[in-house]
Parts: structure tokens; sequence; C-alpha cells
């Protein structure tokens, strides 16, 4: 985009549209890891590199939020965690990215899509190229535990994971392509993504939020 504002990739500055996507698992891209890194699943104990792992993304301003996000989605459902909570570890077996295989919580959803929740890599490791492998990893334990659809929520904060999932074949949820249009326009702009040909990009001032919206 034309402009003089460089957007992190979660950046609290760019106007909050919640955003849906989707794509069948019937085919699904394959990408390595970097040399150096690994696939685990949770176990006992992993709370806490949960985390800091979201914590370093910005998901989270301290541990106290990262807490309650954890009470939310996953407290009491730890017993499904071993096999649907991914991690990458490094050579030294430190945690650095995660990823959930999982459903919609509210039990709104009742499409029986899987929903893939709270992807994030720590500050210091991204841009290495481990997003990829890290969500292709994600569906297939979704398509091995027989979901046949996968949705992911998001926001235009972190519009740079919508470029990935766009780059993955996923599309906008057609509902939500409607009630948060504009959001969408904003990342066609940010990302000038071929997948978003039918949304007119917008101007870098109707990205930024307005002060009384932060």
């Amino acid at each position: 985009m034309d402009g003089n504002i460089k957007f992190d990739n979660n950046d609290k500055r760019i106007k909050y549209f919640e955003l849906l996507l989707e794509r069948d698992l019937d085919e699904i891209p394959t990408a390595v890891l970097p040399e150096g890194y690994h696939f685990v699943f949770y176990k006992d104990g992993d709370m806490d590199s949960w985390i800091d792992i979201e914590k370093s993304a910005k998901e989270f301003a301290s541990y106290s939020q990262g807490m309650q996000a954890w009470d939310k989605y996953y407290a009491s459902r730890q017993d499904e965690l071993p096999g649907r909570m991914v991690f990458i570890e490094d050579s030294n077996n430190v945690k650095v990215a995660t990823a959930t295989a999982l459903y919609n919580i509210y039990g709104l959803d009742k499409s029986g899509s899987a929903w893939l929740h709270w992807v994030a890599i720590r500050r210091g490791y991204q841009g290495q190229g481990l997003s990829k492998p890290l969500v292709l990893y994600t569906l297939n334990v979704m398509k091995e535990s027989g979901y046949k659809h996968v949705k992911i929520p998001t926001q235009t904060n972190t519009w740079l994971a919508c470029k990935v999932y766009l780059d993955l074949g996923f599309l906008p949820v057609p509902e939500n392509a409607v009630h948060s249009s504009f959001g969408w326009r904003i990342i066609k702009t940010l990302s000038c993504h071929p997948a978003l040909s039918g949304f007119e990009p917008v101007t870098q001032d109707e990205i930024i939020a307005d002060q009384e919206e932060e």
C-alpha cells in the first residue's frame, strides 16, 4: 500500500473488526519446519509456556490477561489439550509457537467445523518460516480427528496472520464478508492479496483507529 506508516503484524492502531475465515480439509498443502525445530503436543504444566508465547506475540499485555483467556478457553478442557494444542520447540526444547485445534467454545456453530484458536509465534522467532508449517500441521491434526472443515476467528489488528491464512487457501466466511466488509477492505489494502479481489481498498487514514476507539 502507499503511505509512510509501517504497520506491525499485531497493531492496535488499525481499526478493529472481527474476521472469520474458512476452508475445507480435503487437500492440505505441505510445509516443512526449518531445521532445528520440531512439533510437540501439550502436556501438563504447559500453561505458562502458552501464556508466555501469546504475551510475546502481543496478544496479551500481562500474565493476568493470559490467565483470563486460558480460563475461558482451556481450563475446563485441559483433558482434551494433549491431542489438540500444538507447540513448536526449538533445538533447546524451548516452546516458541503454538496453535490449537479446537471447536467453537460457545456452541453457536452447528456446522461441525473445527476451529483454529490462538495461533502465535514468540516475537523473536517471527519471520523464520514457522507460521505456515504450524497452521498446516494443526490442520492435519483436525483432519486426522475426523473434521472436514475448519474456521479461523481473527481480527484486523493481526492483518499479517490473515495474509498467511489466505495464502493457505482460506477465504472469508460469506456472512462475515458482509458484516465485516470494511475490515476485509483493510486487509485487502494492507496485504494486496489476490483472494480479496472483490473488496475495494481503503485509504491509509481510514485504516487508523480513532483515539476514542482505542
